[in-house]
């Protein structure tokens, strides 16, 4: 598939200088939710299609699968793409025995970002957020884990 020359329009999340392309590409129906996984070679295909085409801002959850899509997304940001893009990736449910739950806790919090980290094979994820809200913690709790002066 050859790239159309396209120039997507770029904006920044936030004010800490995260910009991202306009336009992004979510992942979830890759691998999850939407009938069964596409064959995995066309879906690294349709994602460096993307990247070509200049929607760069790329998005994923550990629970897609789960796990399986941030596993396949890792496998189409090898050989360079990863530094073309922007990712991200989302926390906070998990399932148990075919149920939801909802978690934010620190301990939880560290072990899925470690994780992801690990299945997207990268050493760092652009945009980090939580996917739903766990009421039963504080969201000053949840958070304080993720700042750069916490001790992980």
């Amino acid at each position: 598939m050859a790239a159309a020359p396209v120039n997507v329009p770029r904006m920044k999340l936030g004010s800490q200088g995260l910009e991202v392309s306009a336009q992004g590409l979510g992942c979830m129906g890759m691998s999850a939710v939407y009938g069964p996984p596409k064959p995995e070679a066309e879906m690294i295909a349709l994602i460096h299609h993307a990247v070509a085409s200049g929607v760069t801002f790329l998005d994923t959850s550990d629970v897609y699968g789960p796990h399986t899509n941030e596993i396949l997304l890792g496998k189409a940001l090898q050989g360079g793409v990863r530094k073309k893009v922007e990712l991200a990736t989302k926390f906070g449910v998990i399932l148990v025995n075919g149920n939801r739950e909802i978690r934010g806790d620190p301990v939880y919090v560290r072990a899925a970002c470690e994780g992801s980290l690990r299945r997207l094979g990268v050493d760092s994820i652009d945009l980090y957020y939580q996917h739903r809200i766990d009421t039963t913690v504080p969201i000053e709790v949840t958070v304080s884990c993720q700042s750069p002066s916490s001790s992980w």
